[in-house]
């Protein structure tokens, strides 16, 4: 499976850093753009050195090389992910403006019918950015809000990145086992 992994200016760097650690050991084969902001958010939220998340990837690329592969729709790649994606990144999506590679090769999964995962990291959320969301969704994408669920009973921060990151893999179609799935209640009867 091949992926293109955009991770943008929002908070919540690790959840693309993991994404990427995961796809790696499955096998996949990745693209990964990192915009100028996200190289800073990446410094200022994690252990990582840029290099660190760069190698996690089999090709990077810099915000602005239309020249990629995966720029055309005659390249054929499985399917993005935009994790975390800013509010600016959405915008742009949403808009179908594609001046950078992100916005580009998200606009490509669009217009070929391929899978687009958003991953949008703002609280609390704008009527803009709502109205971005469902222009995104309504174009193809799906938009899987950064917000973990707690029924897996989380231990610390890697558990909640972890839910997350599942979700997208089984988004993806990648069999994980990041997260303790939802299994039900046993339904009680009164006497």
């Amino acid at each position: 499976m091949e992926i293109v992994v955009g991770i943008s200016g929002a908070s919540g760097a690790a959840y693309g850093i993991r994404l990427l650690q995961v796809l790696r050991e499955k096998g996949c084969i990745t693209h990964l753009v990192i915009t100028d902001s996200a190289a800073k958010i990446i410094e200022i939220e994690t252990d990582f050195l840029l290099k660190d998340v760069q190698d996690l990837a089999d090709h990077i690329y810099t915000p602005r090389d239309f020249a990629a592969p995966f720029a055309s729709g005659s390249h054929l790649f499985h399917a993005m992910v935009v994790i975390p994606c800013s509010m600016g990144t959405l915008s742009a999506i949403a808009c179908g403006s594609s001046d950078t590679l992100i916005t580009r090769a998200a606009d490509v999964c669009l217009k070929e019918k391929r899978r687009l995962i958003i991953v949008p990291r703002e609280t609390p959320l704008s009527l803009v950015g709502l109205r971005n969301m469902v222009a995104a969704a309504e174009a193809g994408a799906v938009v899987l809000p950064a917000c973990p669920a707690f029924y897996s009973r989380p231990r610390g921060l890697d558990d909640l990145v972890d839910v997350l990151v599942g979700r997208v893999l089984d988004l993806l179609g990648v069999e994980n086992d990041l997260y303790r799935r939802w299994k039900g209640t046993l339904e009680r009867k009164c006497l």
